[in-house]
């Protein structure tokens, strides 16, 4: 087998570009990821209270689902089980509401 010396004296630059076609010396030091970024004030993020209530909501209809199925709670019972998943993510979209209030 013969190597193809065309091959090795027609080198082509352009491998050396990321997708974009910078070359990858041009931003001095290699990025690895997220933690390069740069440094931001640490603490709580902002609780996003759609997404909360509606977890909450979501869990508590599979914990009924879950009762039910493990035949720990009746069929007929249902009937003032299935509001407490919607009362229980309420009161958590409240108190979500209310607890940024009470530290400022």
């Amino acid at each position: 087998m013969t190597e193809n010396s065309s091959y090795d004296s027609s080198y082509d630059s352009s491998y050396d570009t990321d997708v974009y076609g910078t070359a990858p010396d041009v931003y001095g030091e290699p990025m690895i990821g997220p933690l390069d970024a740069p440094e931001k004030p640490s603490g709580l993020h902002p609780v996003n209270i759609t997404q909360l209530v509606l977890g909450v909501a979501f869990a508590g209809m599979v914990l009924v689902w879950a009762l039910v199925q493990g035949d720990v709670v009746d069929t007929s019972e249902l009937r003032w089980l299935m509001p407490i998943p919607w009362l229980a993510a309420g009161a958590a979209g409240l108190a979500a509401t209310v607890w940024p209030s009470r530290s400022r």
